[in-house]
């Protein structure tokens, strides 16, 4: 097979991606470069109903590590006992991440996560004026004076500090700009967190904000996006196209609300889409989202991107005909990508309502059973009822017992 950017052994995605006229207007910094903030055992946690153990914390920063992602964001020490000792054990188990805190603008937050060990600190405040008058009851001075002293804080103590400011995407842009140029001035930062906290940022808006930004201040930009209208892969990838390095995800885009940018789309999109390859474990995707659901206790759309448990499930009898054809030699005939490029387990043929009889040969085929031409298209017919009927897939001995009343009467 033919080596490009968009066709390998692995996947195959549009050639158009890589075209000139395309690529001339990205500005991604060198791969070497771009990060994986992971932000699921805080931001993450935050999902109504979900609480994490102190195992569980452990056994998902092990996961991640093996993953091969960049920094780990592990929680918020003052939340609970529970989190603070889970930060300082995977701190003391130097996996291989950076492993960040994430603290209010509080000098008590600071102090607690130097106690705990961490590489560097987040560090939010409001930034908005709306939201720091009515959400925070408080006036616009205190914002700025708690920033200061929180970031000389965590400079003093020798954390990377990554200053956040939340519902950076809807403030005044001038009343914003002037805070986060106060703050690397007069206070400290070493990057700066672009923050659209309630997702309303369009794709398109994003390059215009990235660049006010570097307009105003020289510093490593981190986007974090949520993804309350769906943007927050599509954003996030936007803001990196625009020079920023360092993304906020969590695994399988779970967060507050409707959750943030989710790790999987947006590390698989730079490889694929864009020849961007960032280090991480693609193969690992799928074993890292079901451990994360599982202590979770969350569920995902079946047929969710990359790690949905039905993804590459095929019933329809017209698809099947094209799986029998190319499984094994053109197989991305089938797909963007091979299922082992992500950890999936390879194409299954599946039995309902849509089946066909190219279906049903792979099904005798699966259980050493036949049938003349005739008696497969009656079964096809047995089938389709049978899954209406269900509403829903058909198991192997529902279809021997269809098989046995065609062919045996």
């Amino acid at each position: 097979m033919a080596k490009t950017p968009w066709k390998t052994d692995k996947w195959f995605t549009s050639p158009w991606n890589f075209d000139l006229e395309v690529t001339s207007t990205l500005k991604f910094p060198p791969a070497k470069e771009i990060k994986i903030h992971d932000i699921t055992l805080r931001d993450g946690e935050q999902q109504a109903g979900i609480a994490y153990t102190f195992d569980d914390k452990i056994r998902i920063a092990k996961a991640l590590a093996e993953a091969g992602v960049h920094r780990i964001e592990t929680g918020m020490p003052a939340v609970s006992k529970v989190d603070e000792a889970a930060i300082k054990e995977i701190v003391q188990l130097n996996l291989g991440p950076e492993i960040f805190a994430f603290s209010r603008c509080m000098a008590v937050d600071v102090k607690l996560a130097k106690e705990c060990g961490v590489r560097g600190i987040v560090v939010e405040i409001p930034s908005s004026e709306h939201i720091i008058k009515h959400a925070y009851g408080w006036e616009l001075k205190k914002a700025i004076d708690l920033s200061i002293e929180a970031t000389l804080m965590a400079k003093e103590y020798g954390l990377y500090t990554v200053f956040f400011p939340i519902d950076a995407s809807r403030a005044e842009m001038g009343w914003f700009l002037d805070l986060i140029e106060k703050i690397a001035t007069e206070g400290h930062m070493d990057a700066l967190a672009v923050v659209d906290t309630f997702g309303g940022i369009s794709p398109h808006a994003v390059p215009y904000l990235i660049k006010r930004i570097q307009e105003r201040i020289k510093k490593p930009l981190e986007p974090h996006f949520h993804d309350d209208f769906g943007m927050g892969v599509a954003n996030t990838l936007m803001a990196l196209a625009s020079g920023a390095s360092v993304a906020h995800t969590t695994v399988s885009g779970i967060g507050e609300r409707a959750g943030n940018c989710a790790m999987e789309e947006l590390v698989l999109a730079l490889l694929t889409m864009y020849g961007i390859d960032i280090g991480i474990k693609t193969e690992k995707f799928y074993e890292l989202s079901k451990l994360v659901r599982e202590l979770s206790k969350t569920t995902i759309p079946n047929n969710r991107a990359i790690v949905g448990e039905t993804l590459l499930q095929v019933e329809s009898g017209i698809v099947t005909s094209w799986v029998r054809r190319c499984r094994d030699e053109h197989p991305l005939e089938l797909g963007p990508f091979v299922p082992s490029l992500v950890g999936q387990p390879a194409i299954a043929i599946v039995m309902g309502k849509s089946s066909g009889v190219d279906s049903v040969v792979e099904w005798l085929e699966k259980t050493g059973l036949d049938a003349s031409q005739e008696q497969r298209e009656a079964i096809v017919q047995k089938v389709k009822e049978a899954s209406i009927l269900k509403k829903g897939l058909l198991d192997e001995e529902e279809f021997k017992k269809i098989v046995q009343e065609i062919v045996h009467g």
